[in-house]
């Protein structure tokens, strides 16, 4: 089986939990690159705002999803919702992605960015999980796990 590990990641914790997800699955990573700011307090700010309004964004991404039997799609969580990227991401590339699983990252546990980024697929994933950050390599290893279990 032929896996993509698709994320996209503000302050680098997302990034982490998918390259150890790539590791273990023995996957392609792509990483998605929101070309508009997001950095410091006014960028952190104006990212809670985004994902509060549904809105969705520029984006860079090299690998075509069609390519794959698998995309594992990562976004942080950002009050509780989707990040812009990722929104976008799914919306352009929904009907390429034969099979998905999600997860996000977060400090505290929110199920809402998750039935999002279902809602906005249109599909349900074989796997979904929030990796928390104080046990993100931990956690990111055993939903790899799982989920190479279920896909073998």
């Amino acid at each position: 089986m032929k896996i993509l590990v698709v994320f996209y990641s503000r302050t680098g914790n997302t990034r982490k939990a998918a390259k150890i997800m790539a590791e273990v699955l023995n996957a392609d990573v792509d990483e998605v690159i929101d070309k508009k700011n997001r950095r410091g307090i006014l960028g952190f700010l104006r990212a809670g705002y985004d994902a509060t309004r549904g809105k969705t964004t520029e984006i860079e991404f090299q690998r075509d999803p069609s390519d794959y039997d698998l995309v594992v799609i990562g976004s942080p969580t950002w009050n509780s919702r989707v990040t812009p990227a990722i929104r976008t991401y799914l919306m352009k590339n929904g009907e390429k992605i034969k099979k998905a699983a999600f997860f996000t990252t977060c400090a505290g546990r929110s199920r809402k960015c998750l039935s999002q980024m279902e809602e906005i697929l249109g599909k349900k994933p074989l796997k979904a999980g929030i990796l928390l950050q104080k046990s993100l390599e931990r956690d990111a290893r055993e939903f790899a796990e799982e989920l190479k279990k279920g896909t073998a």
